[in-house]
């Protein structure tokens, strides 16, 4: 049997479903999973062994024979933990079915085979009984079924099918609860990523449309590694208040239900986000606690437990309300199976009333533009680049035609002057949303949208008009990595033919950058474990390792940097640049060279990134925004991911001239894509030492 998985195509801007070989839909699942960085996490590991051991004491203590059910065992560690505390028999149930022969095997290397049974089914599938998958029920139920929202891996059905039909009434759980928290804010920099503000072009102010403004927005949780947002950056408008619980040891309940926390507005403002995240408690008294709080939370944040497994959650209310200081106010928040929502009235207005659907988007905008997009969108000093390169080539007669996915571009053109603005819009809802911007600004006749490919465009569709100015940001919705949205070059190559001798193309031309990096945290989500708690889990290093080996380790994977602080240990250098004003060329494009180390450290990798020359003096980067500093730290982009090419082996670096950064990437036409290999070098008067 063949997988097809979705990959973006920069030569046509799509995503294309590829036919894989069976094994490359699991290989990538697992090389892209958080595996490692959670038995990396530390605190999270020892809270659950300390948890383990307290309700194995507490069975023995009633006389029982300890059984343990450990769904969602993964690499089976909770299961050991359990054994070894002193349980009788561990039924562990994975569905993953690689996962679960890795559990297989990790449990039969630390001698627990004949106590732990893997079981490799959803949990809902479980049955109990002489013939049953399990022999009995359980009296302690173990987990680690949540995510940043706490219930959005379905938490809430597998703990309820759980108690009703796999575990024993009144039977031990770890964790034994979970305690949401949440505060309300005002943050200009976060509320952008959820409304578009007016725009400023050549005097005129560009209005969102009425249809965005009043939208509830999009339904899914924002989940980002708050530690991240600077205090400086929002005001605490409430404190922060314990929203609920749900114990575990009892009976679960998945249907939806509302709950309400009321208080004082600590100070005057506008009410916009809610930042959320929760505890767990190990134990019933609750000395055992594991906190997903962020860092600026702690009194000292040095001893912030770092994980990507678990971050927080944002999240916008369905619309800004203006509080007073003093103003009794009523913070909802509302829960199905699977995800939470928000929302804040008057304290005398208050009557939780349960919420039967989750609040959506009707505008179109929120499922066409990502957050990080209305981020991106809403940047005054990215716009200002854009518009004064626009203006710097823009004449009377300009007829232009703008190559981007749901971009303003074109709008900025037709306001700075331009005879006739073209835009290719592929989406039927970013053509209405972008429509929806026109008419709220009385534009509807300013820019013409035209659902075409940019291959089957023709001079007709152009109104007889050839093009004197092609634009583009360039924006595209399937690309992942830097080099994908290098589609703007195909289209830019498609519609040669429609362009003038002296067209001017904008963007000019784009260099792919790179850097090598020591990651502060980043680095645990690849780097291989070997043991964790005293448990021999080097198999799952091994998996993941021949899943990497299947393709993934020869890739870069996609991140925003601006979420996981890095130093730099290289100088930026510019690798390969790509020149818009020429077609797409038949040959490859390769660059090969070598980048001296000039910071000490610990070198987990290469960044890259792409930076676009708008004009002869007018540079965006979607990588490194400022110069690097003497010690390394790099400040990132936060509207785009930026490409890692992580290393098998972590390398230290001396910045003395001794070691380089080697580098040989090809760009093939025929795909789009870029083939990269990197090593580390170690230089001696006799030779030169290779490692990667």
């Amino acid at each position: 049997m063949k997988t097809f998985c979705g990959r973006a195509n920069p030569t046509t801007g799509a995503l294309d479903w590829v036919e894989e070989s069976e094994e490359y839909d699991y290989h990538q699942e697992i090389a892209r999973s958080c595996y490692a960085d959670m038995l990396h996490d530390k605190d999270r590991n020892e809270k659950y062994y300390r948890g383990i051991r307290a309700a194995v004491s507490r069975v023995k203590a009633r006389g029982e024979r300890v059984v343990v059910l450990d769904i969602g065992t993964g690499t089976g560690l909770l299961s050991m933990m359990a054994v070894t505390a002193g349980a009788d028999y561990c039924y562990a149930i994975e569905v993953f079915k690689p996962m679960a022969q890795a559990a297989t095997s990790i449990t039969e290397r630390n001698g627990f085979s004949d106590k732990i049974k893997i079981i490799n089914k959803h949990s809902t599938e479980v049955t109990v009984g002489p013939d049953g998958d399990m022999q009995e029920r359980a009296n302690i139920l173990v987990t680690e079924l949540f995510d940043t929202e706490l219930i959005g891996e379905g938490a809430l059905p597998s703990y309820e099918h759980a108690h009703t039909h796999l575990v024993k009434a009144g039977c031990e759980a770890v964790p034994h609860r979970a305690t949401v928290y949440s505060q309300l804010v005002e943050s200009d920099m976060l509320w952008k990523w959820s409304q578009i503000q007016p725009i400023e072009v050549d005097g005129n102010k560009l209005l969102p449309s009425s249809a965005v403004v009043e939208c509830a927005g999009a339904p899914s949780v924002c989940d980002i590694q708050l530690s991240q947002v600077s205090p400086e950056s929002f005001t605490p408008l409430g404190p922060i208040c314990t929203m609920f619980s749900v114990d575990f040891s009892k009976l679960v309940s998945s249907a939806t239900q509302s709950y309400s926390v009321q208080f004082k507005a600590q100070t005057s403002g506008r009410a916009q986000v809610v930042l959320s995240w929760w505890d767990i408690d190990m134990d019933p008294d609750g000395n055992i606690v594991c906190t997903m709080a962020p860092s600026w939370t702690y009194s000292d944040p040095q001893t912030y437990p770092w994980r990507d497994h678990w971050m927080q959650s944002v999240y916008f209310l369905p619309a800004e309300k203006n509080v007073s200081e003093g103003e009794e106010l009523s913070l909802i928040v509302s829960h199905d199976d699977y995800s939470l929502w928000y929302d804040l009235t008057n304290s005398e207005q208050n009557v939780v009333k349960v919420a039967q659907f989750r609040p959506c988007c009707t505008c179109q905008a929120h499922l066409v533009w990502t957050r990080p997009r209305f981020g991106e969108l809403n940047d005054e000093q990215r716009t200002e680049s854009y518009v004064n390169a626009l203006r710097s080539i823009l004449k009377p007669d300009s007829v232009c035609l703008s190559v981007s996915d749901g971009s303003l571009l074109p709008i900025f053109a037709h306001l700075l002057g331009s005879k006739k603005v073209f835009s290719l819009e592929n989406s039927g809802m970013a053509k209405q949303v972008i429509e929806q911007v026109l008419h709220t600004n009385s534009l509807k006749y300013g820019v013409q949208l035209l659902g075409i490919r940019p291959e089957h465009l023709s001079l007709a569709d152009l109104e007889g008009n050839q093009i004197s100015v092609l634009m583009g940001e360039p924006y595209f919705s399937t690309s992942l990595l830097p080099w994908h949205s290098l589609f703007f070059w195909y289209c830019r190559t498609a519609v040669a033919q429609l362009l003038l001798p002296n067209a001017a193309i904008l963007p000019r031309a784009a260099t792919l950058y790179i850097t090598a990096v020591e990651f502060q945290d980043l680095w645990r989500i690849r780097a291989p474990c070997g043991t964790c708690e005293g448990f021999d889990v080097s198999p799952m290093d091994e998996m993941i390792q021949r899943s990497l080996d299947f393709r993934e380790s020869w890739e870069a994977e996609p991140h925003p940097l601006w979420e996981y602080p890095c130093r730099a240990l290289t100088k930026p250098r510019p690798v390969m640049t790509f020149d818009f004003t020429q077609c797409v060329p038949e040959q490859p494009i390769n660059s090969e060279g070598t980048v001296p180390f000039t910071g000490r450290g610990r070198c987990h990798g290469v960044v890259l990134w792409m930076e676009y020359q708008l004009t002869e003096d007018i540079t965006v980067s979607l990588g490194l925004t400022k110069p690097v500093s003497e010690e390394g730290a790099c400040v990132w982009n936060p509207h785009r991911k930026q490409g890692v090419f992580f290393f098998r082996s972590v390398r230290e670096t001396s910045g003395n001239g001794s070691e380089d950064l080697s580098y040989n990437l090809t760009f093939e036409p025929q795909t789009g894509d870029i083939k990269m290999d990197f090593c580390h070098r170690t230089l001696t008067n006799d030779n030169i030492q290779d490692s990667n």
